[in-house]
């Protein structure tokens, strides 16, 4: 089954943990100190649009792109002023016009599974951002892979549960997740849905030689949304990029 379908019906109640508060704190101070205080920002790979809607809430007019059309429907439910959801493939987005910036979070880039389509990413972020646009993105680094290894969790929810098991092949660098849900439905029956899910193992100096392809400037890389530089112990880590200048 195609990821984040069935998921997305109880995607935000098993992600409640997630921090978009600080990752929307972290990103709103880089950006004011950019002097960027409001204008359009794009959230590529947006999801049910958690972070979308509190960047929104900072006074940015916010485009929500994903993949996902179940996830969009949700994000759309929630309503937010100035927010544009649209359906596409990260791989190939297209938008109007240029963006003062671009973010992504929640190791969105981990899924694309191949260096040349991570570069076709980053050169059409490179295309649709202002001169000197700034590109905000983060991804979860072969070192968290490596201690999730493989790992069976279960939740049970009140109205779904769910059975995440892991598998890190290291030779590949592939990190593949099956999940299987039960979801409630009339009295009480659960229906189970099974999703698998893969995502690409990077290292920054990857990373970074991609961002160099697309014709971006790599600028700074964050440990996990705090003010403290990435190093060999960061499990993810959150990259600044610049377009060069139109």
């Amino acid at each position: 089954m195609e990821a984040y379908t069935e998921f997305a019906k109880v995607y935000d109640e098993f992600m409640e943990a997630t921090p978009y508060e600080k990752w929307c704190d972290f990103l709103c101070k880089y950006l004011k100190s950019e002097s960027m205080n409001k204008g359009l920002v794009l959230d590529l790979g947006c999801g049910t649009g958690s972070l979308t809607r509190l960047m929104s809430n900072e006074g940015y007019d916010m485009i929500g792109i994903d993949s996902s059309v179940e996830m969009l429907d949700i994000a759309r439910g929630y309503g937010g002023k100035n927010i544009l959801y649209i359906a596409q493939d990260m791989r190939d987005f297209e938008l109007y016009g240029t963006v003062g910036a671009i973010i992504s979070s929640c190791d969105c880039i981990n899924y694309i599974l191949e260096e040349d389509e991570l570069v076709r990413v980053f050169s059409l972020v490179n295309n649709y951002l202002d001169p000197n646009g700034v590109f905000i993105f983060d991804f979860n680094t072969k070192l968290k892979y490596e201690r999730i290894g493989d790992t069976v969790i279960a939740e049970n929810q009140e109205d779904a549960s769910f059975i995440w098991e892991n598998f890190y092949f290291q030779e590949e660098e592939i990190n593949e997740y099956d999940v299987t849900f039960f979801l409630k439905e009339k009295g009480d029956m659960y229906r189970k849905v099974v999703e698998e899910h893969y995502q690409r193992a990077y290292t920054l100096d990857e990373v970074k030689n991609c961002i160099q392809k697309a014709g971006l400037r790599f600028v700074a890389a964050f440990d996990d949304y705090e003010d403290r530089p990435a190093d060999n112990l960061s499990e993810r880590i959150c990259v600044v990029a610049r377009e060069f200048g139109k």
